[in-house]
């Protein structure tokens, strides 16, 4: 097969599209280069597993340490599994795709993506998105699209299509996009309060970047695609019918259920009539009368078809109508022993989140094809299983889990102070205890009371609510605060957090094809309104931070000393240092740029170690006097040690107001004496005296009051005349 390349102009670069050099045997392969940025994408497909009633796609992404040149971190010099960076983008090279295969496509298909070459300064997340879309178009595999995927940015109020690290580094948005030709089909956004109107603005200019890649795909595919094949298997629309006719209405009365669990056990009592009957074995055949593959797809079709019909009624599963959201509850200070802790609450899903405040040395250090940098913020999502009354398999976190943590830690991210305000290391727990419907965005409520409960002076306030859809030709209804069965069996999920100021987060997931620009705006204007009602609620349970951290909390206190000064304070082998943390118990870190940050559980041993750092820093000056030790005694005069390594002379004339005829007449060795800085001479040489420093110190004698003459009354009115 001869090597195909494809390119286009996206953002000021060349995106390239290269098929027929490498992975030849896969059934499709695309290497995408932008910059110097080089990423692998393959496809592969193999028959259905028996019983999967899902469809079982798979995506695999890995940053190779060598692409930037770098070995990995740690003991282990060899890749892992995979890092929250590589979870993310293949949660987010899923999403859009997902929904681009038929219904009844239940091959096993397998997207993996390897990061070859890496700039520095473009992110392969993106390309990676473009590869997958391009190496599913070109194969075998019956994809619906192909789609594009773009990052866009805004550096001092302009638009950067596919902006390099540097840049990101000063925008004020983070908004990766992916597409049809045509729509939207998938936001992630991380914004610092912006409008909503310059978000959409950014898709806007995103999308027209969309249809430039979608263009070069398609290109592609006409030059080396495959013929689409994949056979379906979905139950016949007899058997659809037949269910429906004797079964719809109980499903449906099932469905009109208000409360999860109840509903839920309805519906699964409506399902085993259902299977009673239409699995009852054939007496001549010993076999079920019908595939229990296809009479379960088609209880799942009669759902989605009733649940979406009542919706577009005007009448919801729970009896809401399309805007009312579900009651609210909050609390804080649940917990006696965290930093701060806060439980929220809305319909069915309630979400418990713990705040703890730590010092430098509980940052996170991320090590990836980038530079090595530190995390300040950490908010890691629990989603057990009692919380959707199941049985499952305990193990560590999974994607679902990572991606709502990121999702929430995004939306937070933006209203916390920097670290000269608050230099607090800052990490939210959020369990979620109870689930019917966007966790996600209780749990960016939980976060932000739970913030406020620990005193961190956050910006304001953020709230998340999730928008659902349902859509049938020309007829739609936009849901607020979806539910479960909403979310599953509905066309969007579109979250939305911020503050009253502005948008902080996003994530958009879609069932079908695409959005239209009509319908993200009116979405964000829905996702305003419920978003500032939330808040208000919020702020009856905490309106702002409390106004000191938790007696259980760290203290922490940040100084800054110049840098030329840190060896001095570290000492040889880090002998000062470690004098001083065994003197106060204080903990001390030290940036390279002089930054000192002094830790301690009682804010008595944190001034301690604050005053003795401040006095192995400072620098003499002359006038001030200082409680200095003698050090060593001469003829002349006398040593003295005036803060620690720092010592200046004393001659023998400034020893005293009196005449001297040896120094040991008025001090001894190891004697600790007042001394006042005269001067200092080009060369650092520091003269001392005490005499004048016992002249400034001596108390001040009264001036004596001037005698006054006794007064003599003028006319004594009781005299005789």
């Amino acid at each position: 097969m001869a090597v195909v390349k494809v390119t286009r102009e996206i953002g000021g670069k060349t995106l390239s599209l290269e098929t027929g050099l490498l992975a030849k045997q896969a059934d499709g392969a695309v290497l995408v280069r932008y910059g110097d940025t080089v990423i692998l994408a393959t496809v592969v497909s193999s028959d259905p597993r028996p019983g999967t009633d899902f469809f079982p796609l798979t995506v695999d992404y890995r940053e190779k340490t060598s692409a930037a040149g770098k070995f990995p971190g740690g003991f282990i010099k060899r890749e892992g599994r995979p890092t929250t960076k590589e979870t993310l983008t293949a949660r987010m090279i899923d999403r859009p795709i997902r929904p681009l295969f038929p219904f009844g496509y239940f091959d096993e298909v397998l997207i993996q993506i390897m990061v070859l070459s890496a700039d520095g300064q473009n992110d392969p997340d993106v390309l990676s998105m473009i590869g997958a879309s391009a190496a599913l178009a070109i194969s075998s595999v019956p994809f619906e699209g192909p789609i594009g995927a773009v990052r866009v940015a805004r550096v001092d109020g302009q638009f950067k299509v596919m902006p390099v690290t540097a840049e990101m580094d000063l925008s004020d948005l983070d908004l990766l996009l992916s597409g049809t030709e045509d729509a939207v089909n998938m936001i992630e956004v991380g914004a610092r309060e912006l409008p909503e109107t310059v978000i959409l603005d950014a898709i806007k200019l995103g999308h027209a970047a969309i249809r430039e890649i979608t263009g070069a795909i398609g290109e592609l595919q006409k030059q080396v695609g495959k013929p689409k094949f994949g056979k379906l298997n979905k139950p016949t629309d007899e058997l659809v019918a037949a269910i429906s006719k004797k079964y719809g209405s109980e499903i449906l009365a099932s469905k009109n259920i208000v409360k999860k669990q109840e509903r839920n056990d309805a519906v699964k009592a409506v399902k085993e009539k259902i299977k009673a009957e239409f699995l009852a074995i054939d007496t001549k055949t010993t076999k079920p009368l019908n595939d229990p593959f296809h009479v379960a797809l088609a209880i799942s079709v009669i759902e989605e078809k009733l649940i979406r019909d009542m919706i577009l009624s005007g009448k919801r599963p729970d009896g809401r109508d399309t805007k009312t959201i579900r009651p609210l509850m909050g609390a804080v200070s649940l917990l006696p022993r965290t930093h701060g802790s806060a439980l929220f609450q809305r319909g069915e899903t309630q979400v418990l989140t713990t705040a703890t405040l730590g010092t430098g040395e509980d940052e996170q250090i991320v090590d990836g094809l980038g530079d090595e940098y530190s995390k300040k913020f950490m908010l890691h999502y629990n989603f057990p299983p009692f919380s959707t009354g199941e049985v499952k398999r305990i193990m560590g976190p999974g994607r679902r889990e990572i991606g709502h943590g990121a999702l929430a830690e995004r939306s937070l991210e933006a209203v916390l102070p920097t670290p000269d305000v608050f230099p607090y290391v800052v990490r939210l727990v959020c369990d979620v205890m109870e689930s019917n419907g966007s966790s996600s965005m209780a749990s960016v409520c939980s976060g932000t009371l739970a913030l406020l409960d620990a005193g961190v002076p956050i910006v304001r306030p953020v709230a998340g609510i999730s928008i659902g859809l349902v859509k049938e030709g020309t007829r739609e209804e936009l849901l607020t605060d979806i539910i479960g069965e909403e979310d599953h069996y509905g066309d969007m999920d579109f979250k939305v957090s911020g503050t009253t100021e502005g948008v902080t987060g996003i994530q958009l997931d879609l069932k079908i094809r695409g959005l239209s620009f009509d319908i993200i705006e009116r979405t964000f204007v829905r996702a305003k309104e419920a978003r500032f009602f939330i808040l208000g609620e919020m702020a009856k349970v905490l309106s702002t931070h409390r106004p000191q951290i938790s007696q259980f909390a760290p203290r922490l206190l940040t100084i800054k000393i110049n840098p030329e000064k840190i060896g001095k304070i570290i000492g040889p082998g880090g002998k000062t240092i470690k004098a001083i943390v065994e003197r106060t118990g204080a903990k001390i870190d030290i940036e390279d740029d002089g930054s000192v940050f002094i830790a301690a559980m009682g804010m008595e041993a944190a001034e301690k170690a604050r005053e003795e750092i401040e006095r192995l820093s400072e620098d003499v000056k002359i006038g001030k006097i200082y409680n200095g030790k003698v050090t060593s005694i001469k003829d002349f005069g006398a040593f003295i040690e005036v803060i620690p390594g720092q010592d200046g002379l004393c001659h023998i004339s400034e020893l005293a107001d009196r005449f001297l005829k040896t120094v040991g007449e008025e001090v001894k060795m190891g004697q600790s004496v007042r001394v006042k800085v005269i001067s200092i001479d080009d060369q650092g040489r520091i003269k001392l005296s005490r005499k004048q420093a016992m002249r400034d110190e001596a108390p001040k004698q009264p001036a004596p009051a001037a005698p006054q003459e006794q007064a003599q009354p003028v006319g004594d009115p009781t005299a005789p005349a």
